[in-house]
């Protein structure tokens, strides 16, 4: 069970909501995923105007828990702004805060996303950040108060997997909330290795929408998101530089 704030979760997949081919593609997608969360920009969305394009018109919103999120903010008062406004249409207290400092990497501003969540936290809003895998600030952002760590594994919408696994692993093994692994998934095994490090869930989008058949992925990052968590809990063998027999040796024929 995922437990984030006061909600709890039985998928550990969030995915996002954009980029899909076409709407029948991507409700197919999101049901076939599992999810229970659904994440999406506020600023890609007109939600107070009844004749503009939803890019949730097709889903059941109801039967998800919606995370929007303040992408495109590149200050702390932009991504309150933004949250402010969600929460105000009433889609969720929950809030994933991204304030982008870099256009070219999209990497987060480290400073303007402490100061937006100690806003929203003041707030009373449920406040799940992205950042990097900077260990040090997730360790800050824990002890702000925030409900869950969001770290990238690489590069938004990149593709390249998880780039420094042993970051992510120090920040899972220091947190308390969960830590789920944010941007630059690629594919089913990629999650997978996120899960075996021990995250708590993997939040994708590009990795889905933009492969060629995103209802097979969707149903394949479900997949590899179980099998990561199961594989975490039961135990890796340890790595051993040489071979070690898997038979044992005692009571062998030895005519």
């Amino acid at each position: 069970m995922l437990k984030i704030g006061p909600y709890n979760f039985s998928s550990r997949l969030l995915l996002g909501t954009g980029k899909y081919p076409d709407f029948d593609i991507q409700k197919k997608a999101v049901e076939v995923s599992g999810t229970e969360i659904l994440t999406f920009s506020v600023r890609r969305m007109n939600i107070f105007e009844a004749n503009q394009p939803n890019i949730l018109e097709k889903l059941e919103a109801s039967d998800y828990t919606l995370l929007p999120n303040t992408a495109g903010a590149k200050t702390a008062e932009e991504a309150v702004r933004t949250a402010r406004l969600a929460k105000a249409s009433g889609l969720c207290d929950m809030v994933k805060v991204e304030v982008i400092g870099c256009q070219k990497t999209l990497l987060p501003d480290p400073i303007e996303t402490l100061k937006a969540c100690e806003e929203l936290l003041k707030e009373g809003f449920i406040v799940l950040p992205y950042t990097s895998d900077d260990v040090l600030l997730a360790k800050r952002l824990e002890e702000l108060g925030c409900h869950a760590i969001m770290p990238g594994a690489s590069p938004i919408g990149s593709g390249q997997g998880i780039v420094n696994p042993l970051n992510l692993h120090f920040i899972i093994e220091q947190a308390i909330v969960p830590v789920i692994v944010d941007a630059g998934i690629g594919s089913p095994s990629d999650a997978a290795e996120a899960m075996e490090l021990g995250a708590d869930g993997v939040l994708l989008n590009t990795a889905v929408s933009g492969s060629k058949d995103p209802i097979k992925m969707a149903e394949a990052m479900k997949l590899a998101i179980q099998s990561g968590r199961l594989s975490y809990q039961a135990g890796r063998i340890a790595k051993k530089q040489y071979a070690t027999a898997s038979s044992p040796a005692e009571g062998m024929s030895t005519g």
